[in-house]
């Protein structure tokens, strides 16, 4: 019994030390990124490796470019789309997660969600997608390293070049050019808008495509997206 105990603590050291070597390892990578473009994020290459397996030669749409080379139109419309406080919170909005707790309750499944600017960067550079327990807390782990290293300038300009806007479309410049044929610094509010309103699902749309939930998303984000707050 004394050696099944001994070995059992030693395991749940050497859990626990990996564990910490993990977060060591995250919390490194977004002090690099303070200063530094990150290459690729964990979405990027997962999907990369799911169109590699009919096209072996595949590549992804994504070129960086800095803050001041995107559109104001943009960051207003995405922060007005997806994170309208995102210039208030440290992470997390417990305001809106409390509004779609009660939405989904009262709905009977998941029709809302509020996830903050800031966690959505958090699971794209790093999580895999999924649904896991486990994932939501390492998530959170993640956010909050976001929020303490970088600054919400960085965090936004970071998110607007690894969102997907489109199936294998990364980064507003990419998305810029291949729904309008234009760079990611010229495009209009309308234009800013629609791409913001395809944030959620970004694989369901091509520049040709005309729904009427988009055109009617795209009208609600121009009507509030002047007053966004951005960095």
């Amino acid at each position: 019994m004394r050696r099944l105990l001994r070995w059992t603590w030693r395991i749940l050291l050497l859990a626990l030390a990996a564990l910490v070597a993990l977060q060591f390892w995250f919390l490194v990578h977004i002090w690099h990124w303070a200063s530094h473009n990150p290459e690729s994020t964990a979405f990027m290459r997962e999907r990369l490796s799911i169109i590699r397996e009919d096209e072996p030669r595949a590549r992804l749409a994504h070129r960086w470019v800095p803050y001041s080379r995107i559109s104001l139109s943009l960051k207003q419309a995405v922060i007005a789309a997806e994170d309208a406080n995102f210039m208030t919170h440290g992470g997390f909005d417990w305001e809106a997660m409390r509004k779609a707790y009660e939405r989904n309750v009262k709905e009977g499944e998941i029709v809302l969600g509020a996830s903050t600017i800031s966690q959505q960067l958090a699971k794209n550079l790093f999580l895999p997608p999924s649904r896991a327990w486990w994932r939501k807390a390492q998530e959170a782990v993640i956010t909050v390293m976001l929020e303490t290293l970088l600054t919400k300038r960085r965090i936004l300009e970071i998110y607007l070049n690894v969102a997907e806007w489109g199936d294998g479309v990364y980064g507003a410049e990419a998305a810029a050019r291949y729904h309008y044929g234009v760079p990611a610094a010229t495009l209009t509010p309308e234009q800013a808008a629609r791409l913001a309103a395809m944030l959620p699902s970004p694989r369901s749309y091509t520049p040709r495509s005309d729904t009427l939930y988009l055109r009617s998303r795209t009208a609600d984000i121009l009507s509030h997206m002047h007053v966004a707050r951005v960095p």
